[in-house]
């Protein structure tokens, strides 16, 4: 590694995305992306930790406010900001990244300890998924309430995810979904990957989903 006046140039260089681990939340609309970090954030947000937080909407900053207002005082104002892509969602996280990244830049410049950001998508289709540049690690959530037939669509976005999470698992009997036919079909489709099954209201299978970003972003 080059060195100048002594010091390298990793350690003058400006801090950007690259020094910062990306989680990267996408799903269709509906699936409970934004349910599922107010969720995460407690479990992954200690007192040497911290956090930031970025929503994608197309036009709003809708999910971001929601965010904003439930981490008010926990996490500073300037740490949870949305970006609005202005076209398809998976524009803005896979073709051309460009906004994300200068977020994350921005965060990593104000706040050098920053230890994780999570990055929510703007609701997508089943082919969305994260540009490797933009995201170490990419979550997938589906709701069962969008039928039990949703994993052996094979979309990119549940087969070459990082985890996928099925989620709102307390809505099935009401919408006439079959988790184990789910559970069945995500194994058939993801092989070894890894997926779990979430309840955002009652909090089940969230400490699952927060082992998971410990073990796998923060090596924690």
């Amino acid at each position: 590694m080059s060195r100048t006046g002594g010091e390298s140039e990793e350690a003058t260089r400006p801090r950007s995305y690259r020094d910062v681990p990306v989680v990267g939340i996408g799903g269709p609309v509906g699936s409970g992306k934004t349910s599922l970090i107010q969720r995460l954030v407690p479990h992954l947000k200690t007192e040497d930790r911290t956090l930031g937080l970025i929503a994608n909407d197309i036009l709003t900053q809708e999910d971001a406010n929601v965010l904003k207002e439930a981490f008010a005082g926990e996490i500073p104002d300037d740490l949870v900001q949305g970006v609005e892509t202005g076209a398809c969602p998976h524009t803005g996280i896979r073709e051309d990244p460009t906004m994300n990244l200068d977020k994350v830049t921005e965060y990593a410049q104000n706040y050098p300890e920053l230890d994780l950001v999570l990055l929510e998508s703007g609701g997508d289709n089943l082919a969305a998924t994260f540009n490797p540049e933009l995201a170490d690690y990419f979550v997938y959530v589906i709701s069962v309430a969008e039928g039990d037939d949703i994993p052996r669509k094979r979309g990119p976005g549940v087969v070459d995810c990082d985890l996928l999470v099925i989620n709102k698992t307390d809505l099935a009997p009401h919408v006439g979904a079959d988790l184990d036919v789910m559970e069945r079909d995500t194994e058939e489709v993801r092989g070894d990957r890894p997926y779990v099954l979430t309840n955002c209201k009652e909090e089940s299978g969230i400490e699952e989903v927060a082992a998971h970003i410990e073990r796998e972003v923060l090596f924690a």
